[in-house]
């Protein structure tokens, strides 16, 4: 797959990563996502993903990133089940994409909010951008204009793992993001 100049400007790509890409002109998309891991840029990355990704991969990208730190609010909550709901009523309008399912998500997403409120709070911050993660999950699978969500969601669970100085979660997660891109 390959990124162009002029794909990049038609989706509003702010300067400075359209100026980062044309620094090589190798524009095979596995070389400049490597590329953007290496110079940390995982906005940009998320901002590709959710932009060439389709629907129902978005809600599975968004999924998979707040799967990778839901155990991070659920040790420090773990009597609070909203932001797993979140999830789960996302997966379900993967799995059967009704009307029903997806107010169902929106509803989840809210209840994950207010729970990742509670924890933000509380001075938990990590499991309140874990928290955060599922409630956009939700929002991903609840709204036709997802892409959005699946990248806060993609974000909110990396910096749920900022601790990490390797920031290997980062990694996993915007490795499937190409997963899901590429082998369709």
């Amino acid at each position: 797959m390959k990124v162009t100049k002029q794909w990049l400007l038609k989706q509003d790509a702010c300067s400075e990563s359209v100026k980062f890409f044309l620094q090589d002109k190798n524009n095979d998309i596995d070389h400049q996502f490597k590329r953007f891991i290496k110079a940390k840029r995982s906005s940009d990355i998320n901002w590709f993903l959710s932009r060439k990704l389709k629907r129902k991969d978005k809600i599975r990208y968004a999924v998979f990133a707040a799967e990778c730190v839901i155990d991070i609010y659920e040790k420090k909550h773990p009597d609070e089940h909203r932001p797993r709901k979140a999830i789960e009523a996302a997966k379900k309008v993967v799995e059967k994409d009704t009307k029903q399912n997806r107010y169902a998500a929106a509803a989840a997403a809210d209840a994950a909010v207010d729970a990742a409120n509670a924890a933000y709070a509380a001075d938990a911050a990590n499991a309140a951008a874990a928290a955060y993660a599922a409630a956009d999950a939700a929002d991903a699978a609840a709204y036709a204009a997802a892409y959005a969500y699946a990248a806060n969601a993609a974000a909110n669970a990396a910096n749920a793992y900022a601790a990490d100085a390797k920031n290997e979660m980062y990694k996993k997660i915007v490795s499937y993001g190409i997963k899901l891109l590429v082998t369709k």
